[in-house]
């Protein structure tokens, strides 16, 4: 079952050193680039993954085309993606090693979201970790 409740979501919010942002963009309309900012404030390591503007940098971070070219290890994915387009996603944060994947606000993918807790991974639906931050009050990231 996905997580839900506050304990376990403020549970992984504070277990979480580095988040690869997977749908980051360096387009400051688009959700995922607040999000990314937010979280670099609060502390946490987010690494930008997108194929259309690989090679590039937003908020001062290298942009990967995929999960596994990244090279360190990964607590938790964050999705910015179509629920449609999650599964590939999923099985590339398997692959790599990913402890948790979390996506967003309207994405929704129940299959996919069952082979990443079958792999051993922590799956959160439906949510933005930048709002969980602040109405669970999850401390900073030291």
């Amino acid at each position: 079952m996905p997580l839900e409740t506050d304990d376990e979501i403020r549970e992984l919010l504070s277990s979480t050193r580095t988040i690869a942002l997977v749908g980051a963009s360096d387009n400051p309309g688009r959700a995922s680039y607040g999000v990314m900012e937010r979280l670099q404030a609060h502390g946490y390591r987010v690494i930008p993954v997108n194929p259309r503007i690989t090679g590039e940098h937003v908020h001062g971070e290298y942009v990967w085309r995929e999960l596994d070219q990244i090279g360190e290890p990964i607590d938790m994915v964050d999705i910015f993606r179509r629920s449609e387009d999650v599964g590939p996603v999923v099985e590339e944060a398997i692959k790599a090693g990913a402890k948790s994947i979390w996506m967003q606000i309207g994405v929704v993918n129940h299959d996919a979201a069952a082979r990443a807790e079958a792999a051993g991974l922590k799956v959160v639906m439906d949510r933005c970790p930048k709002i969980e931050i602040a109405q669970l009050r999850v401390p900073p990231v030291a």
